[in-house]
């Protein structure tokens, strides 16, 4: 197996921390929440060993990336994040070098967003769970309080320090089995006074309590608050991407969801990724899959199928960027 090397950079005024491996045309990972790095770690292994440079970084907020002031859900827009990867791809990419994107969740959005703002940076994309959103006509925080209500978990994590405090008397560990093990195919609701009960959960076969231990230790040293404000800057981004309104994503994606998924659960979000909006956003939306009796964390449940959809993709992504030059 390959090794994974790990690195702190100053990029963008961050002490970023990236985990990479092997040697190669670069392909970027990018996480969600709530996770690291090491949510890629199947990927890493994989990728390095069939010949790329596989970087997987924390991004700003989580486990060991510093310098952004989590006081401040105003330095956690996209356009902050994609600074950092542009950042990131001068530091690692060579030059000139249009690299691969994956994202998943989180990731994944700031991925569509890396896309509209810099395509010019980008070779191929894959994306996983969050398909592309185009700016809505009203802010994004009271839509979906309307739709969802107070309870919706995006609406629970808008108040600073509060959902922190439940997290806090919940333990990390019960807060990211519940997170992690979560796989009912609608909205995620966490009652008020107690996010997630303390009863004991029996881990799946792909998430091992090690797993969860190195979360935990991340959460536990970092908090949980830079991870949330990527949340708590929903209709700052919304503010901030007017120009982008009807802008398309003009970058090779493929798209990858499970069935279970809670990102896939509304028939809004499938008549839109099977209907025609997605591709009519994305016009160069290749492939669409949707994997079976799987839940939000495909990477991690299914890394071997995953793995091979990322692979053959890029490949023939490869074969055309070669061939148009």
């Amino acid at each position: 197996m390959e090794r994974i090397e790990h690195k702190s950079l100053s990029l963008n005024g961050l002490k970023m921390h990236v985990a990479e491996a092997g040697q190669g045309p670069t392909i970027i990972f990018l996480h969600g929440f709530p996770e690291c790095w090491y949510t890629w770690r199947h990927q890493l292994a994989f990728f390095a060993s069939q010949g790329y440079r596989a970087v997987a970084p924390d991004l700003r907020g989580y486990a060991d990336t510093t310098g952004a002031p989590a006081s401040d859900p105003a330095k956690f827009t996209t356009l902050h994040v994609v600074g950092d990867l542009i950042s990131l791809i001068g530091a690692v990419a060579q030059p000139d070098e249009k690299v691969f994107v994956v994202g998943h969740d989180w990731g994944a959005m700031i991925a569509w967003a890396l896309c509209l703002y810099r395509p010019d940076k980008v070779r191929a994309l894959v994306n996983m769970s969050v398909a592309f959103s185009r700016r809505s006509p009203g802010k994004p925080v009271e839509t979906l309080r309307s739709v969802y209500g107070d309870e919706y978990y995006i609406i629970r994590f808008q108040e600073p320090g509060k959902i922190e405090h439940e997290f806090a008397e919940i333990g990390t560990k019960t807060v990211l089995k519940n997170i992690l093990t979560y796989r009912k195919p609608g909205p995620l609701i966490l009652p008020k006074g107690k996010a997630f009960p303390d009863t004991p959960i029996t881990l799946p076969s792909w998430l091992s309590e090690e797993d969860v231990d190195y979360y935990a230790s991340k959460y536990d040293a970092a908090g949980f608050t830079g991870a949330l404000n990527y949340y708590r800057a929903l209709d700052i981004n919304w503010e901030l991407t007017a120009p982008w309104t009807g802008a398309q994503v003009q970058v090779p994606v493929k798209f990858i969801v499970g069935d279970l998924d809670l990102t896939y659960s509304s028939p809004a979000t499938k008549d839109y990724i099977h209907k025609g909006g997605f591709k009519k956003d994305c016009p160069l939306l290749k492939e669409i899959v949707v994997m079976e009796d799987v839940g939000h964390f495909i990477h991690e449940e299914k890394p071997a199928e995953v793995n091979q959809h990322i692979l053959s993709f890029f490949k023939s992504s490869s074969t055309s960027y070669c061939s148009a030059l």
